[in-house]
């Protein structure tokens, strides 16, 4: 594949796409291209629809952004088709078979599925093309809570409880003698908050879970853990070296309407503050950096992922992982980074290299 004249790095920023984080995805996209240093990096833009059609993206980030509450949106615009063809690896094509743009590297800045969790990642890896993050197996198994929490249960990684309903809207006796109330019920492949219900009486548990399988047929119903939220990025470079960020402390995070950090808490209500550094112990700082680490490993993730804790009386329990984080200008990715010495320019161009560097 021919480099460009410029000799800038061709990055395809993809966003957008079907899942219900299809607006957040469009808002960390713009910040991405907004933050590519265009000096080094020309920016080959993509989204995809709620619908599913691959189109040419916006070349204005500004485009992307939260305007009065509302969530921007990809628009049906000229399509394109991504190349699956190693001799033609990172060509995008219009619909007649005519170039739209080559790319170097995929930064695929999806959030859900249909984009964090696998799908993307195996597609392009069937051209041989490099892509920023984790890859299939991790990008999957980080989507699924229940399957990333058996990866950690299998490297001895504290994690709380949880029950798994597929077919079935009810828990047993036994069950929730087991999980006790309050619960959480959440779309197992789920994020953003989006479709998860706190509930506080068993006889709400069916209707939680009906909202739950609104987005995914496979339901997660998890004990509530009590104890402040705390977030920690993990960052490998180039050569391979791994490192945690300094954690954040979220507060405020109860300020949602159902009692717990929800979709309009994240992003839309600004209730929500972080104390970065978190105001924690040294000894706790370092096991939940040692932790994040450890759970970025025990998926084979490459490249990021921001892993989320409850920090209890009796020490760190894990909450979840993200294989792609937000990169939102309010996100925690970028934000732990920057306390922790590296910028938002700097973490891009750490992630694309580590991407070109493994390929």
């Amino acid at each position: 594949m021919s480099k460009p004249s410029s000799g800038k790095i061709r990055v395809a920023v993809i966003y957008g796409g079907r899942s219900s984080e299809h607006a957040v995805s469009c808002v960390s996209a713009g910040a991405v291209i907004s933050h590519l240093d265009a000096d080094k990096y020309e920016v080959i833009p993509v989204g995809i629809t709620v619908d599913g059609a691959w189109v040419v993206g916006e070349s204005d980030p500004g485009v992307l952004r939260i305007v009065d509450r509302r969530m921007p949106e990809v628009e049906h615009r000229e399509e394109v088709r991504p190349s699956l063809d190693p001799a033609h690896r990172g060509e995008f094509h219009y619909s007649d078979g005519s170039l739209y743009a080559a790319a170097d590297v995929i930064f695929p800045v999806l959030h859900g599925r249909f984009g964090e969790d696998g799908t993307v990642q195996g597609m392009f890896a069937l051209s041989d093309v490099p892509v920023v993050g984790p890859g299939v197996l991790a990008s999957a198994a980080g989507m699924d809570k229940e399957f990333s929490k058996k990866l950690m249960v299998a490297e001895g990684l504290p994690v709380g409880r949880e029950v798994i309903l597929r077919n079935r809207f009810e828990l047993s006796e036994a069950e929730k003698n087991l999980l006790g109330l309050p619960v959480f019920v959440k779309p197992a492949r789920g994020g953003s908050s989006i479709g998860i219900s706190r509930v506080t009486d068993w006889a709400d548990l069916r209707a939680a879970v009906e909202l739950a399988r609104m987005h995914d047929e496979k339901v997660i119903v998890e004990s509530e853990i009590v104890g402040v939220e705390v977030e920690c990025g993990v960052l490998q470079y180039p050569e391979g070296r791994i490192v945690a960020s300094v954690p954040a402390l979220l507060e405020g995070t109860g300020a949602g309407e159902g009692g717990f950090y929800d979709f309009d808490t994240k992003y839309l209500d600004n209730v929500v503050s972080a104390e970065i550094p978190a105001s924690l112990d040294a000894a706790t700082t370092e096991l939940i950096q040692s932790l994040a680490v450890e759970t970025f490993q025990a998926l084979a993730c490459e490249g990021l992922a921001r892993v989320d804790f409850f920090v209890t009386a009796d020490g760190p329990v894990l909450n979840e992982i993200n294989t792609m984080p937000g990169f939102t200008p309010i996100s925690m990715y970028p934000q732990v980074f920057a306390a922790s010495g590296v910028g938002y320019e700097e973490l891009l161009d750490i992630l694309i290299q580590q991407a070109l560097h493994r390929a």
